[in-house]
């Protein structure tokens, strides 16, 4: 899901290219605040956010969905409990689950691992995570595979590129200077 206005701005990494997108009330909010309230303002604010990965090398799909679980795995925390929906064929099943850190994570590995369907993740392969403050939606090559209702686990997936360890500096620094302009 895009909001209505965004702002956009990508970034590249070696195994694949990562845009954010959010809406322009980020932008406003940020303009007239120093570096380092606008970094701390980036990192709470979140969501909503969309985050698009683009590969740019082949990767399995085992090895990209662990990999994506494991980085918003260390950002998790404990919460009640989460809702995870899956669209098979048009059938939209809600299944509860708990809230910790390897639920949600194996929900979100297990929503990755269906859009690819147990095949590596080409070149070009589009992962779309739509992080607002209900869950997260995960989108394969535009095809949604469900949402998982976990503002935490959504928050995590966020921090993965806007908390102080983000695995792309270059998109937190990129997101903090045009916010800034």
């Amino acid at each position: 899901t895009q909001h209505n206005t965004s702002i956009s701005i990508s970034t590249l990494t070696k195994i694949y290219s990562v845009g954010m997108y959010a809406n322009e009330t980020l932008k406003e909010s940020m303009a007239e605040r120093s570096s380092d309230s606008s970094a701390e303002l980036l990192q709470s604010s979140t969501p909503p956010a969309t985050f698009l990965l683009k590969m740019n090398f082949k990767v399995g799909s085992q090895k990209m969905a662990n990999a994506i679980a494991e980085s918003v795995g260390t950002r998790t925390s404990t919460a009640t409990t989460a809702t995870t929906t899956t669209t098979s064929q048009d059938i939209d099943i809600d299944i509860d689950i708990d809230d910790n850190n390897h639920s949600s994570l194996s929900q979100l590995k297990s929503l990755i691992l269906g859009g690819m369907n147990e095949q590596p993740a080409k070149k070009g392969t589009e992962f779309r995570f739509d992080c607002t403050r209900e869950g997260i939606e995960v989108a394969v090559n535009g095809q949604s595979q469900g949402t998982i209702r976990s503002p935490n686990l959504a928050k995590a997936f966020c921090n993965v590129y806007l908390d102080e360890n983000t695995v792309s500096p270059t998109l937190k620094s990129s997101c903090l200077e045009y916010c800034q302009k």
